[in-house]
Formats: structure tokens, C-alpha cells, sequence
């Protein structure tokens, strides 16, 4: 029924409402929207355009270049550059329309079927200081893991020859993330491998791959098994792990545990279907490949290396040379020329390890030369070592009419002698009287003055002698007293 029509006819909202089945106020509202020449159906209103349209597309090609990252709050000076003059609220509504439209449309995924001894996937993963070396063997589902104190390149070759090690063979393909140790620089996308990492792969015989930035999906494989090892093994037990080795053992048990047990996407044993993959991998070269361990550092004047923020000292004799340093086992290992020239324990950033034997011998307390300026300063030194040390003892005493003094004590020489005065300045130092007239007094008194004694020497008196009693003269005499 046309509710116009029926409204015309009738002439009431209500006698028309009741004949339409409708509330008298929907009549009324029709009524009105015809009245102002957009009749349409009950209830709904005209559309109306946004203020944002005309940057709609802008926004959803910017999502769509960054992969649904990109924020309103970036967005906001590019859309006012291009003329949007609404509010940051209706910008916000509108990226995130654009943000789920492209979330819905995904990513069109086909099944990876890889064949048996083609790729190992790579990858590492951390906890409080651990990290955590993971590898999958893609067709069998054979798991790696190991523990590692860095991410350095030895380390990470050496992780992976033990890994071909423990599957008996190398696969085709070792596909890696972009770990920096592993890679130099990347072109156009393309990531260059590093020459360390070539020859190792050559060595072996496999083709090194790269997985795509920002992009887990293209390893979730190994992905997964990063985070399982982490909250599996290294979570509950790396509290426990006094050492790296325990930890490593622990790694290695729980690998035997873990590849015995049913894989639920191959709904096999990972053990037991290796057996077949082996024919398919490349059989272990003869030799390992010699890698080189540690990082080159030049040796500074002080003969230490800086490494981790700290610094370790070296012998001294290696001055400017360039060392290899390499951390084993909680140590620092200094090499040169493939010799072991020093090893220090690890400590924190910003402190200094110091081997004695390095330096010739320990530490001895500064001592600053005493370089006279002065013909009174050369001529007072010039009375030899007691002159030195009593003017080194008169400068820690704060004796601040020094210059005077030492003029005076030199004119003495003329009238005692040489001999006598640098006698004099000894025993001024002995008892710390840094005065000329001290000096003088000194030499006044001459073989007079009494000799010094050393803290702990015997003293020695020249005492009046007297005659020696027995004590049997003095007992009548006790006993008249008691009478």
C-alpha cells in the first residue's frame, strides 16, 4: 500500500496509519520527505556523501603499500596536504575501514610441499640473556635446538656444522632470516650473502636462502618451533643452567625427547622418518670448515682491547698489533697469530681486567719526577737523593716558605760541607722539621744529637754503670722491719 496515496486519500497520519499497519509518526515523516521531493520508503534517509571521500583512495592505496601498518596519525599530514579538512576522529574511522577491508582480503597461500633432503630453516630466538639456535629439518620435521651466549657468525657456523653433524648429511637449501652475521648488504631486495658464509657453504655443499623482511609466515616452520622451545625448554629450566654446556646438554635431551614422539602435521615420528630422508642428503665433508673465531682488535697504547664495553689487557709487547677476541665458556680468549696471548674472565660493561704479568710486573704507587726550574732548585739537588726526598716530604707537609728555606739550606753547603748538610737533611726528615733553621740546628749540635731508632729497633742508652747487688743484702734489714 502506498502510504502517500492512502494519507491523501484519508487526510489523518493516524486514520492513515492505522490503515497502512504503520506508527501515525512513520506517516507523518513520509509526508514530510515528499513534501520535499524525496518520497522514498519508510524509514530510511537520503544518503550523504563523507568529508573524507576525496582522500578515500589515497588512504586505502597507503594502507595497502605498507601492509595495514601504517597509523592515522602518519596519514594526517599527508591527507591535509591533499586538502582533507575534517576532524582526526572521521580520519580515524576512515583507516581503520581501509585497515579491515585489507586484513579481510589476506594473503593467498599455496601448500609448501617440500621434498625429502631439500631445505633446513633457520632461525633464533631469545631469553634473559640465552640465545636460542633453532633448525627444522622441512620434510621429516627433525628438530635442532641449541643454546648460545651470541649471534655471531662463528657461533652461528658453528651451531650449523653441528646440526649437519647431528642429521648425519647436508641438505640442498638453508634457508635463514636476515640475520646481520650471516650477510653483507641488500640490493634492491636481494640480500648479499657474506664471503664467511659462502665458503662455509661451499664447503658443505648446500645453497644459502633467505627469508623475506618483516615476513613470518614465509618460516613459520621454524618460527614455531622457536617459540615452543623457548617456553618449553628455556623458560622453566634456564634459571637452573649454571653453565653453557649444561645448557647445551639439556638442548640435546630435549631434541631426543621431542623428535621421538608423533609429529601432529605429519602424523609420523621425526626419528624414524629421517632414516629415509639420509639417502637424499648430501653426504658430511671429510674436514669442518675452518672458521674464524673471535673479532679483530687493534691493541691500544694502554696494551688492552676494548670488546663488549670493557677492556682486557694483553702483554705489551703487542702494542698496535691486531688480536682476535672470542668468548668461551664464560672467558675472554685473546689470540695472535693462532696463539693464545691472554685470557680474562668475562666481566660487565664499563670495567677493566688487568693481568699483572702483562705489564711487566704489579703496579707500582705513581711517582712524579722532580724537575728543577731554578739555579737555587739545582743547586739545592744537586746534594743528591736526601735532597729529593726532603723536598718531597717539606711539599706534602705544606711547607709554604719552600723556596726560601731550600736557599738557605744551600748556603750552608759552604760552610759544613756537602757531606754534613745532606747528613743534616736525613735526620730533618726523620724527625719532619722542613725549616732552614731546623737544618741548622741540625749541624750546630753535630755528633751531640742522639741517634734516631726505626720503629721496632732495640733502644740503646749509655746509662751510668754501678755495682750489682744480690738481693741477700738487703733481707736483714727486711727483718728488723717485721721486729
Amino acid at each position: 500500500m502506498n502510504i502517500v496515496d492512502k494519507y491523501r486519500e484519508l487526510g489523518s497520519y493516524r486514520a492513515a496509519a492505522r490503515a497502512c499497519g504503520v506508527d501515525h509518526k512513520t506517516v507523518k515523516q513520509v509526508m514530510q520527505r515528499a513534501e520535499r521531493g524525496h518520497p522514498g520508503e519508510p524509514g530510511r534517509q537520503p544518503l550523504r556523501g563523507h568529508n573524507y571521500d576525496p582522500v578515500a583512495d589515497l588512504v586505502v592505496r597507503r594502507v595497502i603499500e605498507t601492509r595495514g601498518r601504517i597509523t592515522a596519525k602518519r596519514l594526517l599530514p599527508v591527507v591535509r596536504a591533499a586538502g582533507y579538512a575534517g576532524s582526526d576522529r572521521n580520519l580515524r574511522r576512515l583507516v581503520a575501514a581501509a585497515k579491515g577491508d585489507y586484513r579481510r582480503q589476506g594473503r593467498l597461500f599455496r601448500p609448501w610441499r617440500p621434498g625429502p633432503g631439500e631445505f633446513l630453516a633457520v632461525d633464533y630466538g631469545a631469553w634473559q640473556g640465552w640465545q636460542v639456535f633453532c633448525a627444522v629439518l622441512v620434510w621429516s620435521r627433525v628438530r635442532f635446538v641449541r643454546i648460545a651466549r651470541d649471534q655471531t657468525q662463528p657461533t652461528t657456523l658453528t651451531l650449523l656444522a653441528e646440526c649437519f653433524e647431528t642429521l648425519g648429511g647436508v641438505p640442498a637449501v638453508v634457508l635463514t632470516d636476515r640475520v646481520a652475521c650471516l650477510r653483507g648488504p641488500i640490493v634492491a631486495d636481494r640480500v648479499v650473502a657474506h664471503p664467511n658464509y659462502v665458503r662455509f657453504a661451499t664447503h658443505h655443499g648446500f645453497r644459502p636462502d633467505w627469508c623475506e623482511a618483516a615476513d613470518p609466515q614465509s618460516k613459520g616452520v621454524v618460527e614455531n618451533l622457536v617459540g615452543y622451545a623457548t617456553t618449553d625448554l628455556v623458560v622453566p629450566a634456564c634459571d637452573a643452567w649454571a653453565s653453557l654446556a649444561q645448557a647445551n646438554a639439556a638442548a640435546a635431551a630435549w631434541c631426543d625427547q621431542v623428535n621421538g614422539r608423533v609429529h601432529s602435521e605429519i602424523a609420523a615420528v621425526p626419528a624414524k622418518r629421517l632414516e629415509s630422508e639420509l639417502g637424499a642428503l648430501r653426504p658430511l665433508p671429510s674436514l669442518r670448515a675452518a672458521i674464524q673465531r673471535g673479532e679483530a682488535r687493534k691493541v691500544d697504547r694502554l696494551a688492552t682491547v676494548r670488546f663488549g664495553s670493557a677492556r682486557y689487557s694483553v702483554p705489551a709487547r703487542l702494542i698496535g698489533a691486531q688480536v682476535r677476541v672470542s668468548v668461551a665458556a664464560e672467558l675472554v680468549l685473546i689470540d695472535h697469530h693462532d696463539q693464545r696471548v691472554a685470557e680474562h674472565p668475562l666481566i660487565a660493561p664499563g670495567e677493566v681486567s688487568i693481568v699483572d704479568e702483562h705489564y711487566g710486573g704489579p703496579r707500582t704507587p705513581p711517582r712524579r719526577a722532580v724537575r728543577p726550574r731554578t739555579a737555587t732548585e739545582r743547586a739545592f739537588l744537586a746534594l743528591g737523593a736526601p735532597a729529593e726526598a726532603f723536598l718531597r716530604a717539606a711539599a706534602a707537609a705544606g711547607q709554604t716558605r719552600l723556596p726560601a728555606h731550600l736557599a738557605e739550606i744551600a748556603a750552608l753547603v759552604d760552610a759544613h760541607g756537602a757531606a754534613a748538610v745532606t747528613v743534616a737533611l736525613q735526620r730533618a726528615c726523620t724527625f719532619r722539621r722542613f725549616t732552614a733553621d731546623d737544618v741548622r740546628s741540625i749541624l750546630d749540635a753535630g755528633s751531640a744529637a742522639p741517634t734516631p731508632t726505626l720503629p721496632g729497633d732495640p733502644l740503646t742508652l749509655d746509662l751510668p754503670a754501678i755495682t750489682a747487688r744480690t738481693l741477700d743484702v738487703y733481707a736483714p734489714a727486711r727483718l728488723q722491719v717485721r721486729r
